[in-house]
């Protein structure tokens, strides 16, 4: 026995229904409900290329829903790598944002101490007024 073989015999086994047929298939612990649920999904595929084209033999509707799956994959994938790109746009504007704010935040820190600065030689100069210099 080789060693796929044995490995194979440990893992859980479903059955699936495809287009009237039952397949016996292995899968991952835990993994059974969503291989059930994915046969189920391609069923859907072929049922409703069924409805479309007829009986058109096993093979070809098949090829035609895993076709179509695949078209389906590749949609999402298109959708995900847009979604991708605009998190990026956007986390790039985020921190574009973030920067001026730090920036404005320190322009006007600045600009307070500068007013500070200024209020207390105006009141050094209201309580020390200036010696005049025509009464010496």
């Amino acid at each position: 026995m080789a060693e796929g073989d044995r490995l194979g015999d440990e893992m859980p086994q479903v059955s699936v229904m495809i287009n009237g047929r039952t397949y016996r298939m292995a899968c991952d612990e835990g993994e059974q409900d969503r291989l059930i649920g994915l046969a189920r999904r391609f069923d859907g595929c072929i049922a409703q290329l069924r409805d479309g084209f007829g009986e058109i033999g096993d093979q070809r509707l098949a090829v035609m829903a895993g076709i179509m799956v695949t078209d389906q994959l590749a949609e999402a994938e298109r959708r995900i790598a847009g979604l991708a790109a605009e998190i990026e746009t956007l986390r790039e504007a985020r921190a574009a944002i973030v920067d001026r704010a730090a920036e404005a935040e320190a322009e006007l820190a600045r600009r307070l101490d500068a007013a500070a600065a200024r209020l207390e030689q105006l009141a050094d100069g209201l309580v020390h007024p200036p010696a005049d210099d025509a009464a010496g």
